[in-house]
């Protein structure tokens, strides 16, 4: 099996335990104090990876350059924005419907991939993509009509959301790229790089206008801790996967959480699946099965 599947899958099973913490916390927690946890809480497990990362390779730490900050300010800011909608997206409508919207990330990280960044794909490759986020719609219980687009707050969150994290994703992979070395090491530096931005962006802001939600994001520690170490678990595989893969592929294959998701929603938190649900989830199972068979 490649490695970045086993990255793909690893930055998939974390995601699922963190968005079902962070809507836990989001109960009692507002969402911008919400996206911060994920930073702030992560950032001390991102430093120590990559630490590790560069004591037992005994590689040298790659010079950062302007091009580097650019893409790597434009990831965090990007990816702190898209999570600010999903936790809102997730707080109007049930969970499995929120995180279904954002899936849309999938798609249009490989339409901006192959306008904007030479990021081609086979046609199998984009049929899986398109099958992906169909399913991740069809599964989202949306019926697709344009009144949604103007009225409905969680689609329009949801969406915004995946256009979010489609340029976040890409963006990283054009800063570990930028590198220029080994992919594990571009990715850990990376990953540090914008998780500190985002752990300062987002700390500052909070303190500057929600002072009483630290003091309440301190007394759940245990709660957030545990969101910081999944979250970063999860970005460490998806910042090595789209450091070895494109964007788009890495993303469909990443589509396998809404499985995960679908389990947690019915038996965690105890919300119906439909049988529409239940043949969204089908085609995403398809558009995988497609896209490790054929690409």
């Amino acid at each position: 099996m490649e490695t970045w599947i086993l990255f793909t899958v690893l930055a998939v099973v974390m995601q699922s335990f963190r968005t079902a913490g962070q809507k836990k916390i989001a109960q009692s927690l507002s969402a911008q104090t919400t996206t911060l946890v994920r930073f702030l809480y992560g950032l001390p497990f991102a430093w120590l990876y990559v630490i590790a990362i560069f004591y037992f390779s005994k590689t040298n730490v790659p010079s950062l350059h302007t091009t580097f900050a650019l893409w790597v300010c434009s990831a965090a800011i990007a990816q702190i924005l898209a999570t600010v909608f999903l936790v809102k997206a997730l707080s109007i409508k049930n969970f499995a419907v929120g995180t279904a919207l954002a899936k849309t990330e999938a798609l249009m990280a490989a339409i901006i991939g192959a306008c904007f960044f030479s990021e081609k794909l086979t046609f199998l490759a984009y049929a899986a993509v398109f099958i992906g986020v169909v399913g991740a719609l069809i599964a989202s219980d949306w019926e697709m009509n344009f009144a949604d687009l103007t009225q409905n707050k969680s689609i329009q969150y949801g969406l915004i959301a995946g256009l979010g994290f489609g340029l976040t994703s890409i963006w990283i992979r054009e800063a570990s790229l930028s590198l220029n070395s080994p992919a594990l090491s571009s990715a850990a530096i990376t990953l540090v790089a914008v998780v500190s931005l985002q752990t300062l962006i987002c700390g500052t802001w909070t303190f500057m206008t929600e002072p009483s939600q630290i003091r309440l994001m301190t007394k759940k520690n245990s709660a957030c801790f545990f969101i910081g170490i999944t979250s970063i678990a999860g970005s460490i595989g998806w910042f090595s996967a789209m450091s070895l893969q494109s964007v788009a592929v890495v993303k469909t294959l990443g589509q396998i959480e809404f499985v995960l998701i679908f389990i947690i929603s019915r038996f965690y938190f105890s919300e119906r699946v439909s049988a529409k649900e239940t043949f969204g989830i089908a085609l995403i199972a398809l558009s995988v099965i497609t896209l490790l068979i054929y690409y």
